[in-house]
């Protein structure tokens, strides 16, 4: 069995976030990093799935992005996987999802996976669309905001996660693709032999013009701080003269946006 698990680096959501001087993304100077917390669970699924198969199953994690996405990796070969693949792209923040996963899936096409996980969505970005973009490109199933998962024998049950808190159950063949959502598993801290172990495992860097074929279908025009609101007005007295205040207020209001 052959898995692989997508993955990106992220700032730590609690940075202090400023836009960068093109004025088309965040400033990454002063910024903490870590593996994208979506990603943790899809490494961990890909990893207990590689433990139930033994020797028979190979895991491999791939990330897109400059030099300081190597840190994610080790991280996800000290949790258990075999390999990494950094595609290596100082300008991955400048693409837009429908390249990311074009990126993915020329990595992945002659591989023969039988199973991708990937995260919900990025905490940067938020787009969710890189996972089922890929298993388009693949042309496999794609099952999403997954919070429970099985296999038996080449075929997968997995509990999705809908909105208003429903959830559904469904079933399918490998090969298939996975986006993996919270509450999905609890995501290991490595030991410190698996961190040392991990120095040794191979990861490979390939330069992602050998593998990025195709133009963006969206562009970042303006990235901006939202100007701050005004207070709220709290009106005070009996309920009639705040029936007309209220009405002379919305009209002066009405006047402005004129």
């Amino acid at each position: 069995m052959k898995i692989l698990a997508c993955i990106k680096q992220v700032p730590d959501m609690e940075s202090k976030f400023k836009v960068n001087a093109e004025g088309v993304w965040y400033s990454d100077a002063d910024l903490a990093w870590r593996m994208n917390e979506y990603d943790e669970y899809a490494v961990e699924q890909a990893v207990q799935l590689k433990e139930q198969h033994g020797d028979s199953a190979d895991l491999t994690v791939l990330s897109i992005g400059s030099e300081r996405v190597k840190e994610a990796l080790r991280k996800a070969l000290a949790a258990g996987a075999d390999r990494g693949v950094h595609v290596k792209d100082d300008g991955s923040h400048r693409k837009d999802p429908y390249e990311i996963a074009s990126i993915i899936a020329a990595f992945a096409k002659d591989k023969s996976f039988d199973l991708v996980f990937t995260g919900m969505q990025s905490q940067d970005r938020g787009s969710a669309q890189v996972g089922v973009l890929v298993a388009g490109m693949l042309g496999i199933p794609a099952v999403t905001t997954i919070v429970d998962f099985a296999f038996d024998q080449g075929t997968i049950t997995a509990k999705r996660e809908l909105e208003g808190g429903l959830k559904s159950v469904v079933k399918v063949k490998a090969p298939a693709l996975f986006t993996c959502q919270l509450g999905l598993n609890i995501p290991r801290y490595p030991t410190l032999p698996n961190i040392m172990k991990a120095k040794k495992k191979e990861l490979l860097t390939v330069e992602v013009a050998e593998l990025h074929k195709v133009e963006a279908a969206v562009s970042v025009e303006k990235m901006f701080v939202p100007e701050k609101q005004t207070g709220g007005v709290v009106l005070e007295g009996e309920l009639n003269d705040l029936a007309d205040k209220l009405v002379r207020i919305l009209k002066e209001k009405t006047t402005v946006l004129k």
